[in-house]
């Protein structure tokens, strides 16, 4: 039986290679090994056409129940897909959003109405998602948000008023899932995480202004969003008014399993460049950089073990809570490594294709331990969630 199945997930490997090869190619070139939205010439146009190009490929939501359009393929068979894409020089996935956070967390909380709306669009490639969460004040304390939302008593519309911040594809995307809190649901002195709604909202309205915020890197991949009235239908909203913060934890809890070893293949990519870059410029001679290198090949295989672990349904949530903090920390190290072995060329304005992609990726991975999440908001998570120790 093991060699059965290795055989048809080999041949399953072949076919996503053979794909990839036939379909990466052409007007779609410029797209290959490019990180995603917010890095340099990423285009975001070829890139949603790509995403449609996938879509008629069969490869959007391989791991969906095939009620909804997916393939429900085997665990093994998603991992291939997500290592053998980058490996293939596949570009960061601009409907990453929609397809692994809000559809599962649709498939689990929305109506028979929602599902049947939103879903198609999803997995076609032709719908894009943002996520509103933080806000000015309520980052990594996410339960301190104050974007509120009310029902428009002549109409029955959710409308809504506040601003939310590091809104990631906003400027490229139709609809935003907001977290808010409602005028209904929740009660005076009530716990913070009460009373609160996670809408769907389009993003193409009056009442609705998205400000890029230019980065380090010069480009822009996240936003500040306000909300000035901005409307969405009354039925548009997931789980029951009140429960938005249940609901919230669920979308996040999406945020592990095969998709994130697609983001470690990336990591892979980087790595074996910043080891070929070693190699040619001499740095690999001395000995601690060697020490280093082998160091995050050895970080990076533990990250990949932990995720196909974290992978497995009946798998305890704590397992899962140190993800973040894991990559996180290896990837800004990683980012450090990689000026290191530029040496001096990392303190110049590069434009060598084949050295600013490093540079670029240091001044990237700084972020890393603060997003989604600060280090010290995850070693509090860890502690109290995973562990079950008192709060300080």
């Amino acid at each position: 039986m093991k060699m059965q199945e290795s055989e048809i997930n080999e041949a399953f490997r072949a076919e996503v290679r053979e794909w990839m090869g036939r379909h990466l190619q052409g007007r779609f070139a410029p797209l290959k090994h490019a990180a995603g939205l917010g890095s340099e010439g990423y285009d975001a146009a070829l890139a949603k056409e790509w995403e449609q190009e996938l879509a008629r490929g069969g490869w959007t939501g391989l791991g969906w129940e095939v009620q909804y359009g997916g393939r429900h393929l085997p665990l093994a068979q998603q991992v291939i897909f997500h290592e053998e894409y980058v490996r293939c020089g596949g570009p960061g996935r601009i409907g990453h959003i929609g397809e692994t956070l809000l559809a599962p967390t649709l498939m689990a909380y929305g109506t028979p109405e929602q599902k049947a709306r939103f879903l198609p669009g999803i997995l076609a490639g032709t719908d894009y998602w943002a996520q509103g969460y933080s806000e000015p004040g309520a980052g990594s304390d996410l339960a301190a948000i104050r974007t509120k939302a009310h029902r428009d008593e002549a109409t029955g519309e959710w409308v809504i008023h506040g601003q939310k911040v590091w809104t990631s594809w906003a400027h490229e995307s139709e609809w935003i899932f907001v977290l808010a809190r409602a005028d209904e649901g929740g009660a005076p002195g009530a716990s913070k995480h009460a009373g609160m709604v996670l809408l769907l909202v389009p993003l193409k309205q009056a009442g609705v202004e998205i400000r890029p915020i230019r980065q380090i890197t010069g480009t822009s991949e996240f936003n500040e969003v306000f909300f000035d009235g901005a409307r969405t239908e009354g039925s548009l909203h997931l789980g029951p008014v009140g429960d938005g913060w249940k609901v919230a934890m669920y979308l996040l809890g999406c945020e592990r399993g095969a998709s994130t070893l697609g983001q470690q293949a990336h990591f892979r990519h980087e790595l074996d460049q910043i080891i070929a870059l070693a190699r040619r410029n001499g740095a690999a001679r001395d000995p601690l950089i060697r020490q280093r290198l082998a160091k995050a090949d050895l970080g990076l295989q533990t990250l990949r073990s932990h995720a196909l672990r974290s992978s497995a349904d009946d798998t305890p949530a704590r397992v899962a809570s140190v993800s973040k903090y894991a990559w996180s920390n290896w990837h800004r190290s990683l980012g450090e490594l990689a000026m290191d072995v530029l040496g001096e060329q990392g303190e110049l304005a590069l434009s060598d294709p084949d050295l600013r992609p490093l540079q670029q990726l240091w001044l990237v991975s700084r972020a890393d331990t603060i997003y989604a999440g600060t280090n010290e908001i995850q070693m509090n998570l860890m502690a109290e969630r995973a562990l079950g120790m008192p709060r300080g």
